[in-house]
């Protein structure tokens, strides 16, 4: 189902000449394997997140592998995080034999995982933390990082909602230990598909570039340039990298990013304004900011159906009003291979089995306009009567 068929999309992208001209200067430079592009990209996302130790790969759920990886987690290790979450967070660790210990949510206010519910399941075997900041909000990290610090295990970000978001003033990817972004066509930088990893220090900096290239310590580029002849392989790796063509799309994306968090907020709060006198229909993240601890990324529109609504149903109706809708998301736990899989465990849930089936998530993205708010709103409450 296409774009066309809807008043009102789930998500939109913020494209202009700008990108089409970037994507010809590569296509006319003659060179699309990973370049002078994505350095550039590189080094320009490193500055707006406040960490030099900045690389670009071709999707999150390959960040998420090269963070696990590069942190050593394997067979006999556990990694903790939520199972309200896209399942690449959970996969990836799976893919590198390792035991997914899941989570519980904080409540109706807060769908990012609950702090405690994580140091009730930190066992010896524990090697990460996987932390996800649900629709752009930034997780308590203060707590999170406490425990972490206590029971020696690391932390990785899942940031892939969260770009540019705070928290208490220091941007979500830096937080951690491994810090995972998505540049996926829906996200608020978009390249189609595309990622980026930072990590805390310089030791897990240069792992991660090695493996992210077949363990190579020279690339195609260096040799293209005549700066290496050969090239040795220090570590089995894998084929993470990005292509030029996104990257240099990624640069204008990332010019446009600020501007275009902003505009999601004012939609977030008109949203949240208009939405407030619907009997039943809770708002996640109302009171934010009133807590003062972070800046929010506003990637996503979460609202909580009223208690006994059927949400298929609900959606149904907005379809028919050219609304497009979605669910962040069904938890992994309730999917049939994590749900019968002898390395995921999936005890003490109950705040996310009683919330997901009332999540509902309404469009959000910059281009949108008041109107199109309003009438989202409109077809909500009619749908809920």
């Amino acid at each position: 189902m296409g774009k066309s068929m809807w008043k009102v999309p789930l998500s939109d992208l913020t494209f202009g000449p700008e990108e089409k001209e970037a994507a010809l200067r590569v296509l006319d430079s003659g060179w699309l394997t990973m370049g002078e592009h994505t350095l550039e990209f590189e080094r320009r996302l490193g500055e707006a997140l406040g960490t030099p130790r900045t690389l670009a790969v071709t999707n999150c759920t390959v960040a998420l592998h090269l963070a696990y990886a590069a942190l050593g987690v394997g067979p006999g290790d556990e990694v903790i995080c939520p199972s309200l979450t896209f399942v690449a967070t959970a996969n990836a660790a799976l893919l590198t034999g390792a035991t997914v210990v899941l989570a519980d949510v904080l409540g109706e206010h807060d769908l990012s995982i609950d702090p405690e519910d994580i140091a009730r399941k930190i066992t010896p075997k524990t090697r990460a933390i996987a932390v996800v900041h649900y629709a752009g909000y930034p997780c308590d990290m203060d707590a999170i990082r406490a425990i972490a610090a206590e029971r020696r295990v690391a932390i990785v970000e899942d940031v892939a909602h969260g770009p540019l978001a705070r928290w208490r003033g220091q941007a979500l990817g830096t937080l951690g230990d491994v810090g995972c972004f998505s540049f996926f066509s829906n996200k608020n930088l978009a390249v189609g598909e595309g990622g980026a990893i930072t990590s805390k220090d310089d030791s897990l900096h240069s792992r991660m570039r090695l493996l992210r290239s077949h363990g190579m310590t020279t690339l195609t580029l260096d040799r293209h340039k005549g700066h290496a002849f050969t090239y040795d392989v220090v570590e089995a790796g894998m084929n993470y990298r990005i292509d030029e063509l996104r990257s240099a799309i990624g640069v204008i994306q990332l010019e446009r990013l600020p501007e275009g968090n902003r505009r999601r907020r004012e939609i977030t709060e008109r949203y949240h304004t208009q939405l407030a006198s619907i009997a039943g229909l809770q708002l996640p993240y109302k009171d934010f900011y009133a807590r003062g601890a972070g800046e929010s990324a506003h990637h996503i529109m979460p609202v909580l159906l009223p208690e006994g609504v059927q949400r298929q149903a609900v959606m149904e109706r907005m379809k028919a009003n050219g609304i497009q809708t979605s669910v962040h998301y069904p938890p992994i736990h309730q999917f049939s291979h994590h749900g019968a899989s002898e390395r995921v465990r999936r005890d003490g849930l109950d705040r996310t089995d009683a919330i997901a089936p009332r999540e509902l998530t309404l469009p959000l993205y910059p281009r949108m306009r008041d109107g199109d708010v309003d009438l989202v709103c409109e077809a909500l409450a009619a749908s809920l009567r």
